[in-house]
């Protein structure tokens, strides 16, 4: 009995694993093809951009995860006030990481790009963030309605 809960429970949690996983391929799937909508590059251009985007795309996510490891680790209340420092400066200090990979991803993008694509870029990745939150709004509406009550 003990096994059959035990092999239920780790399919469920690998098709749930594994749903997420599609939702992110989905996900990043629109974003480049908004992207590419949105920019309208040449061949030459896109050959250039893509490397430097996925690159960007890559450590901006590795700074991201670092970022929220350092928060998940421990609760605020388990944590000495040494530690909790020594978190807030490890934060601090991936803001600078990110600050710095901003500026270089910029100034990557100039070497390539007219500046009027790269701020076409901002406004594209702005626009398809707003388009998923609202998205995520309008499928979760019924929810929070339930919610309340």
């Amino acid at each position: 009995m003990k096994t059959t809960y035990l092999l239920l429970f780790t399919l469920l949690f690998s098709l749930s694993t594994f749903a997420q996983k599609m939702d992110r391929d989905k996900i990043k799937a629109l974003k480049i093809a908004h992207i590419t909508e949105q920019l309208d590059l040449s061949e030459k251009e896109a050959q250039d951009f893509w490397p430097i985007y996925n690159a960007n795309e890559e450590a901006e996510n590795k700074l991201r995860n670092e970022s929220f490891e350092k928060i998940k680790e421990q609760t605020p209340n388990d944590l000495s006030e040494n530690d909790a420092k020594s978190i807030l400066l490890k934060m601090l200090s991936i803001k600078k990481e990110k600050q710095e990979l901003d500026t270089k991803y910029l100034n990557d993008l100039l070497k390539i790009l007219p500046a009027k694509k790269v701020l076409t870029l901002m406004q594209a990745n702005r626009s398809f963030k707003h388009k998923m939150i609202e998205q995520f709004k309008q499928r979760h509406k019924g929810e929070k309605q339930e919610y309340k009550n």
